[in-house]
C-alpha cells in the first residue's frame, strides 16, 4: 500500500510539473511571441555578425557531429573527414545564428534541466566569430507542449528560454546536409567534347568553333540549346545520398557500377572527367560515381534517362538558322520559277528596312506579308528524322529555299519534298532527311503565292 501511495504521489508531481510547463509555454502562441511583445524580443547572440563566424561545430539529434571551418572565403568540413562544404547550407546556418531570437524567458534558474530536454540537448551548436577566444554555444532541447517553440539555453548560462520551432531546420543538420553535393566538378566553358555510352550505343558530340556537332552515330549539326542543357545538367547534378564512401569491387558490383548502365566522358582540352551510372536505388534514384573518386552516391534517375536519349534528340531541329532581323536575301524556287527577295535599308533616321521582290519582276513588298514569310520560314521545325531520302519526294523537290544572312556572310539552304500528306526536308551535308509539319509547309506555299502576285 505504501508503495502504491508513493507511485500516486510521483504521478501527481509529474502531472503538476507538466501542467506548469504547459501553463508557462501555452501563453506563447504557435511560432513565437504575441505581436505586442515582438519588439521586446532579444537576439540570442546580440551583435553577432554572421559573416564574422569562422568556425562551427554542430551535434545533432541524429548523432552526427560536424565541424566546419572557413578557409579564406570558402567553408570546408574538417570533421568527420575533410570535404568541401555547401556555401549555401553554411550560409543559412550562420544567418540563423545571427538572427535567432529569444521568444520568451522560461526559467532564470532551473533546478533540473532535464525537464526541458537540456541536460542532454537534442542539438548543440558551438561557434567562434572573429575575436572570440572561446566557443559560444547554443543548446536546443525538447519542443514545448504547444509545439510552437523549443526550449534552449546559451553558453554556460543557467537560464532557459524559448526559440521558434522554425529554427530547428537551420540548426539540426547532418554532415551530409552541410557537404557540397555537386557530383562532378568541371568548368563548363572548357568542355569541348562529350561521349556517352548507354543502352549499347555511343553518342559523340564535339565543339567546332562556336557550334556543337554530332560525329557519332551520324555526322551532322547538333542543337546548341539541347547540348548546352545536357552539359548544364551534368555540371549541376546533386547527390541525394552516400551509398559508400570507399567502394570496394564488391560494392561496385552490388551497385551495378562494375558494368555501368551509362558512361559519360567529358573532354576539357587535355583534361577529362568521367561519370558512371549504375543500377536503380530507392526513391527514383540510381547509383552513380565520379570515376576519379572512391565514393558511390545516388542521383535522380531522370539524369540516367537523359543519358539514354538518342542522337536525334540532340540533332538541330531548326530547319533554318537565320532570324527575321538578320536575313538579307531570299531565293525560293517552285515549279521551275524562282522568286528572289532583297532587304532594302531604310533611308533616314530610324527608317525601317523594306523587302523588295527583284525577280521575276521588281516590286516593293507589303511589310506584313514579308514579315509573315520571314517569321514562318525561320520557325519551321523538324518533328522527326529518317535515314534515307528514298520515298521523300526530294529527288524532285517541291520547293527549294536559299537564305543569306548576317550581311551575306552566312547562308541557309533547304529542299522540301512531298509524298501525300508527308513533307520532308534535307540540308546540304546532312544525312538522310527530316520530317516537318505539313501545315507549316502549306503556310509557306500560301505566303509565297501571295508574294509572287
Amino acid at each position: 500500500m505504501r508503495g502504491l501511495k508513493s507511485t500516486i504521489a510521483l504521478v501527481l508531481v509529474l502531472a503538476g510539473l507538466g501542467a506548469y510547463i504547459y501553463f508557462v509555454t501555452s501563453k506563447v502562441p504557435e511560432g513565437g511571441a504575441p505581436a505586442a511583445d515582438a519588439k521586446k524580443q532579444e537576439k540570442v547572440f546580440a551583435s553577432l555578425q554572421a559573416d564574422k563566424i569562422d568556425e562551427i561545430k554542430v551535434s545533432t539529434a541524429a548523432g552526427d557531429t560536424t565541424t566546419l571551418k572557413k578557409e579564406g572565403p570558402a567553408w570546408k568540413i574538417t570533421q568527420p573527414s575533410d570535404m568541401s562544404a555547401s556555401e549555401s547550407e553554411v550560409s543559412q546556418l550562420t544567418s540563423a545564428l545571427g538572427q535567432v531570437e529569444v521568444v520568451r524567458m522560461i526559467d532564470e534558474n532551473p533546478s533540473n534541466l532535464n525537464d526541458y530536454g537540456l541536460s542532454n540537448p537534442r542539438v548543440e551548436v558551438d561557434f567562434k566569430a572573429a575575436g572570440d577566444k572561446d566557443y559560444r554555444k547554443l543548446y536546443i532541447g525538447e519542443k514545448t507542449p504547444t509545439g510552437g517553440d523549443y526550449f534552449a539555453k546559451r553558453n554556460d548560462e543557467k537560464k532557459v528560454f524559448l526559440i521558434a520551432a522554425s529554427n530547428d531546420t537551420a540548426f539540426n543538420r547532418t554532415t551530409f546536409d552541410f557537404r557540397d553535393k555537386t557530383l562532378i566538378k568541371f568548368e563548363r566553358d572548357k568542355v569541348d567534347a562529350l561521349d556517352i555510352t548507354a543502352a549499347g550505343k555511343t553518342l559523340v558530340i564535339a565543339k567546332d568553333g562556336g557550334e556543337w556537332k554530332l560525329s557519332k552515330p551520324v555526322q551532322t549539326s547538333a542543337d546548341f540549346g539541347s547540348v548546352e542543357g545536357l552539359v548544364g545538367r551534368l555540371q549541376t547534378v546533386q547527390m541525394k545520398s552516400i551509398a559508400a564512401d570507399n567502394a570496394s569491387p564488391a560494392d561496385l558490383k552490388k551497385f551495378g557500377l562494375d558494368k555501368p548502365e551509362a558512361t559519360v566522358n567529358l573532354s576539357l582540352g587535355s583534361a577529362r572527367a568521367t561519370l558512371l551510372f549504375g543500377g536503380k536505388a530507392a526513391d527514383n534514384t540510381v547509383y552513380a560515381r565520379d570515376a576519379s573518386k572512391p565514393s558511390v552516391v545516388t542521383v535522380e534517375s531522370a539524369l540516367l534517362d537523359d543519358m539514354k536519349k538518342s542522337a536525334d534528340d540532340y540533332r538541330r531541329k531548326d530547319v533554318f538558322q537565320f532570324r527575321p532581323f538578320n536575313a538579307t536575301h531570299i531565293e525560293m524556287t517552285r515549279n521551275g520559277q524562282t522568286i528572289a527577295l532583297d532587304r532594302i535599308k531604310g533611308q533616314g533616321e530610324n527608317a525601317p528596312d523594306k523587302w523588295k521582290r527583284v525577280t521575276p519582276a521588281g516590286a516593293d513588298l507589303d511589310k506584313e506579308k514579308s514579315d509573315n514569310l520571314l517569321g514562318k520560314l525561320s520557325n519551321v521545325r523538324v518533328s522527326s528524322f529518317v535515314d534515307s531520302t528514298a520515298k521523300t519526294g526530294l529527288d524532285k523537290p517541291a520547293l527549294t529555299v536559299v537564305v543569306k544572312f548576317d550581311e551575306g556572310k552566312k547562308e541557309d539552304r533547304a529542299s522540301f519534298g512531298q509524298v501525300g500528306n508527308d513533307v520532308f526536308v534535307s540540308r546540304p551535308g546532312e544525312p538522310g532527311a527530316a520530317k516537318i509539319d505539313k501545315a507549316d509547309f502549306d503556310d509557306v506555299i500560301k505566303m509565297l503565292d501571295e508574294i509572287a502576285k
